[in-house]
């Protein structure tokens, strides 16, 4: 039901009010009562990493499983919309535009770190630390964190929501990708729920990126300007990157977002030249191709692999050592809290092309750009730590948004590692903007029913939205902040990760209808030839 006049004018007021009302409840009571939702959090994350594990493990290994079905059937060749359309953008743009709102900002935070965490402390894959076997190890788990599973994620809700859109000519908006199973019921309640829930996932999953993202802001400021590094600076930043990102959002999607994606993109590729040819070249190039095909080889192990709850190489059970649930169990569940913005998003610029076409692209293109990222950035910083010169691994430890500024430093490249530096801030603020804008855009199209237009009141309202839960986390965890966020994220994504099983089958339902018609059709042609 959406409202034709008043201030919710355009709006399904039930998701908004059920929404907002939940979203304030939270907020307020992490402000007003910090200790006791501290605890909150700690035991949220406890009960999830000790006795979620194996879902969310199960739940990324067999979103992989269905992308590649899609690939490799015959209903690769639906094309997302009328028979004879074509792509609404090319190629460059397409893929700006959909990897700057699926990785963008956080991969930037994470690209030294993880591997520089795994490096030094081990793995459950390999105990060894602090030597070359141990780097290589280090990457292959980076690149497990980072690829193909991240994005068939992404792309189980992107390619739902494009189908049920463009091919059968539904609104864009997450309840009708369970249309094929539910029919008309999803203009109901259950409907509505599904909304919601996308919304909690969309507003957690965000708010986690920015609060990531606005600590490696300030770690970069501190590096060129000496600017200090705490909350106060934090939520300034906030504010005013938000402020840019509604700005953005204010001018659509073929004008700001997608030109500030292509700057992303564009500033990417700077950087990552830079690290390629300034830093260890050679090394990057093999610790690629090595842990490309170790990856590759033990694809199926790795997703096989869950962690028993009492955690590998400690006997006190722990939840803060378990590994698991610290790394992959935060990641599939950061990504799921994602996948109803990323998945809306994609599937938004993603029009005219076949759902082959979609899962090579989203799946394939965009991990191998991921790949070359993480063994650029982390490469570079492992070799350092491996030649001698050390500290990146230590200076990850005491604050990992330091990493990247630290391993600029550590290539020792004079001024032109002071220009990467801000090259490096400037590329983390853009995507900053983009996921923040993108973001904005996914939650009012969700609240209208899919409108791919929703009214500009509605973004500026809930872009604030967005600013205000990235800050109430950061002050809810205070030194423990990331793990504030990571919380944040896997438990949003919990209820939604049921949907997106649900969306799996409705697609498996309905791309076999359409292609019996399109089969139908054939033979129905031939016969009148």
């Amino acid at each position: 039901m959406i409202i034709h006049n008043g201030p919710v004018k355009g709006i399904n007021p039930y998701i908004v009010s059920i929404s907002l009302a939940v979203t304030a409840v939270f907020a307020l009571y992490t402000l007003i009562w910090p200790e006791p939702s501290a605890a909150i959090i700690n035991q949220t994350r406890t009960f999830i990493t000790l006795s979620m594990n194996a879902w969310y493990v199960i739940l990324a290994g067999f979103f992989l499983a269905f992308c590649a079905w899609l690939v490799f059937s015959r209903h690769g060749d639906i094309r997302l919309g009328d028979d004879h359309e074509r792509p609404e953008f090319g190629y460059f743009a397409w893929f700006a535009m959909l990897y700057a709102a699926g990785q963008g900002i956080g991969i930037i935070f994470w690209s030294i770190a993880e591997p520089m965490f795994h490096f030094s402390g081990g793995t459950p894959f390999n105990e060894a630390v602090g030597n070359e076997v141990a780097a290589e190890v280090a990457m292959k788990v980076s690149f497990f964190h980072w690829g193909l599973n991240a994005w068939a994620i992404y792309c189980v809700v992107g390619i739902s929501l494009a189908f049920v859109a463009y091919r059968l000519k539904k609104p864009l908006s997450i309840r009708y990708t369970l249309y094929p199973l539910l029919g008309e019921k999803v203009n109901g309640w259950m409907g509505v729920a599904v909304d919601v829930i996308a919304v909690f996932a969309t507003l957690f999953g965000i708010a986690t990126s920015l609060g990531l993202g606005v600590q490696q802001i300030n770690a970069g400021l501190n590096a060129i300007w000496d600017i200090p590094q705490n909350l106060k600076v934090q939520l300034v930043l906030i504010v005013v990157i938000s402020a840019c990102a509604l700005i953005s959002v204010l001018t659509g999607l073929k004008r700001g977002i997608k030109y500030l994606s292509i700057t992303n993109m564009w500033l990417t590729i700077a950087l990552l030249a830079f690290f390629l040819l300034l830093g260890p070249t050679v090394y990057i190039v093999k610790l690629l191709v090595s842990a490309s095909m170790d990856y590759m080889v033990n694809l199926v192990p790795m997703n096989a692999f869950i962690e028993p709850t009492q955690s590998w190489g400690d006997t006190d059970a722990s939840w803060m050592n378990a590994w698991q649930g610290w790394w992959t169990v935060f990641y599939w569940g950061w990504w799921m809290s994602w996948a109803p913005f990323v998945g809306v998003f994609i599937a938004r610029v993603s029009r005219g092309r076949t759902i082959r076409e979609f899962v090579l692209g989203v799946v394939g293109v965009s991990s191998l750009l991921s790949f070359v990222w993480l063994a650029a950035y982390g490469g570079t910083a492992l070799d350092i730590d491996l030649t001698g010169a050390g500290g990146i691994a230590d200076v990850v430890k005491a604050n990992v948004a330091d990493a990247l500024y630290a391993t600029i430093a550590g290539m020792d490249v004079g001024t032109l590692g002071y220009l990467a530096t801000i090259a490096g801030t400037l590329l983390v603020c853009t995507y900053f903007i983009t996921s923040s804008d993108s973001g904005t855009l996914v939650l009012t199209t969700i609240m209208s029913e899919g409108n791919p237009n929703p009214l500009h009141r509605h973004r500026v309202f809930w872009g604030v939205i967005q600013g205000v839960l990235a800050a109430v986390l950061l002050v809810a965890g205070g030194n423990a902040a990331l793990s504030t966020l990571q919380t944040a994220s896997i438990t949003a994504a919990l209820p939604f990760s049921l949907l997106m099983v649900l969306m799996c089958f409705a697609l498996i339902k309905g791309v076999k209808a359409e292609t019996r018609l399109m089969t139908a059709s054939v033979s129905l042609k031939g016969q009148e030839v």
